[in-house]
């Protein structure tokens, strides 16, 4: 019993099936390979934080400690990285930083001598900033690895102070005042040598103030202002001169023109003259001549009018007598036979009807006229209906004896009158309408 129990406290060497049938020895080398891949990943993680480097656009990065062939063959020991990342080598290389911002540098020269001797003082701004040339970048790493912006820009001052004399030396006050742009852009072609040197940039330079202690410049512009004072009066007096000479010609040839004009007028003035007397001779004779021709054709018109007059007078005459009776007469003609019109049509269309029912009759045979007869059975008893209603009576005394019998016997004379209506009219046409409506009656009992 007690060995039976011992087998069962027994660890087993398996692992269950539900966990994959592995035994303790791979389960082991599993986990010890997911540790080491998460070893390595934290390695390679600290790695990379501790030797990858990435440049930012405003800087430089110089990976020194390893030797490097340039493109010319030098080498050197050190490579420069300007913008992305680099991995630096450990134990191998070291890395530093440089500063590519602008550098504001303030320049203040007092008592430069200028081309023609006089001292200026001049007041100046530049911005200086490493060069992005590689091949002149070297040259600044060479020279400011390590160093402050103060003391870069101490020795870019100090570099651009002496150019600033020496192209002070070469320019009078007059030019140096005068084209301050000018000025500046000898100044940088002037210092471009030396910075290259150094591996800086001159970005901006400009010229703020120039003046002298012994007021060389304020005594120039004085003896300009009064040599332009001096000019503009002279100016002014020559355009008055000009003014006067222009004016004595002006009214010289406004007098000229005015003789000539009047000469002018007065030919004008005769040839109107002439022309108006040549018009009023031709007026007088086409006036005469109008008078005569007026005259011969007062005399032609007045003929024509006679004859027009009684050519008025015989169309008058035709117009109040012979027409008014020919239209009587016609008017009379189209009336007589407008009256005689509806007789001749209504017999003509009367006999049409009378030879088109007596042809039907014939073809219907003897039996024919009662079945016309019936046909407009209802048209005829609305015509004696309508016969008995146009009858007018003025005036009509009922005697009654208080039983209105006799309103009665009058009431029903109305059917009567209508039946004997019918009755005469049967008789004038030879037919018996009272049997045919007894017919008919029969017929549409059934």
């Amino acid at each position: 019993m007690l060995r039976r129990t011992m087998m069962i406290l027994r660890p087993s060497s398996t692992i269950p099936e539900e966990l994959g049938g592995l035994d303790a020895t791979s389960a082991m080398g599993i986990l010890i390979g997911a540790l080491a891949v998460v070893l390595g990943f934290a390695a390679l993680v600290f790695i990379l934080t501790r030797f990858l480097y990435v440049c930012r656009p405003n800087e430089i990065l110089i990976f020194a400690g390893r030797k490097h062939r340039l493109k010319d063959g030098t080498e050197v020991g050190y490579r420069i990285l300007h913008g992305g990342r680099a991995v630096r080598i450990p134990l191998l290389e070291t890395v530093a930083r440089m500063d590519m911002r602008l550098v504001p540098v303030e320049l203040a020269v007092q008592g430069a001598y200028s081309k023609g001797g006089i001292p200026l003082n001049v007041h100046a701004i530049a911005n200086i900033k490493l060069t992005s040339n590689p091949v002149l970048l070297r040259n600044a790493v060479e020279r400011f690895l390590g160093a402050s912006m103060e003391q870069i820009a101490l020795v870019a001052q100090q570099t651009l102070e002496g150019v600033l004399r020496e192209v002070l030396a070469q320019l009078t006050p007059e030019e140096v005042n005068e084209d301050r742009l000018k000025f500046a852009e000898t100044l940088i072609h002037n210092a471009k040598d030396d910075f290259d040197t150094l591996g800086l940039e001159l970005d901006v330079l400009k010229v703020q103030h120039v003046s002298d202690d012994q007021q060389y410049l304020a005594n120039l512009g004085r003896a300009r202002i009064a040599e332009m004072i001096r000019d503009a009066k002279n100016a002014e007096n020559a355009a008055d001169q000009r003014i006067k000479e222009e004016q004595a010609l002006a009214r010289q040839r406004a007098e000229m023109a005015m003789k000539v004009g009047e000469t002018r007028v007065l030919q004008r003035n005769n040839e109107v003259r002439t022309e108006l007397a040549k018009l009023e001779a031709e007026v007088r004779s086409v006036e005469f001549e109008a008078q005569v021709a007026a005259e011969t054709a007062r005399a032609t018109a007045e003929q024509v009018l006679q004859q027009q007059r009684g050519e008025l007078e015989k169309l008058r005459l035709e117009c109040d007598v012979v027409l008014p009776a020919e239209a009587r007469r016609q008017a009379a003609e189209a009336i007589a036979r407008g009256d005689a019109s509806p007789f001749v049509e209504n017999g003509k269309a009367s006999a049409a009807a009378l030879a088109a029912v007596a042809a039907e009759w014939q073809a219907a045979g003897p039996d024919a006229r009662d079945l016309y007869v019936l046909q407009d059975l209802g048209s005829l008893v609305q015509s004696a209906i309508a016969r008995v209603n146009a009858t007018t009576i003025q005036n009509l005394d009922i005697v009654d004896g208080g039983d209105g019998g006799s309103y009665g016997s009058l009431i029903a004379s109305y059917p009567a009158a209508v039946a004997r209506v019918l009755e005469e009219t049967g008789r004038a046409m030879g037919l018996d309408l009272p049997g045919l409506m007894g017919v008919a009656k029969k017929e549409g009992a059934r």
